[in-house]
């Protein structure tokens, strides 16, 4: 949730050209894991309820856009390579821009300027 506010000005701004989607994936910083200090407290998840369960935190946030689930065997993660988090825009069914890996390849302002080129 580090540039959620970058994220929802994008929606804002881009929302008469573009539908916005957020997967919600494996908890990247779990508390029982690999995760930075002032962090959310969030688990691993071990079940789709407990996933289902921390994608609640974020859609408390208001993303301004809906927020769907990956199934417990990370299948869109693993398809997009989007472990922590990434950016993609897709036309027509196929991606035309994605973005680096998250944490410091996260960048709403890239898809912003790509996005500004397509209007």
């Amino acid at each position: 949730m580090f540039k959620l506010d970058e994220f929802k000005q994008l929606v804002k701004d881009f929302s008469d050209i573009a539908d916005f989607l957020v997967i919600y994936i494996a908890e990247a910083h779990s508390t029982d894991g690999w995760a930075f200090t002032n962090n959310i407290d969030i688990n691993q998840h071990r079940t789709l309820e407990e996933r289902l369960s921390a994608a609640q935190i974020l859609v408390q946030k208001e993303p301004l856009c809906p927020v769907v689930v990956d199934e417990m065997n990370n299948v869109t993660a693993i398809k997009y390579g989007a472990l922590p988090e990434r950016l993609y825009v897709l036309q027509a069914g196929k991606v035309v821009y994605k973005g680096g890996m998250g944490p410091w390849g996260y960048s709403p302002l890239e898809v912003r300027s790509f996005l500004e080129k397509m209007k």
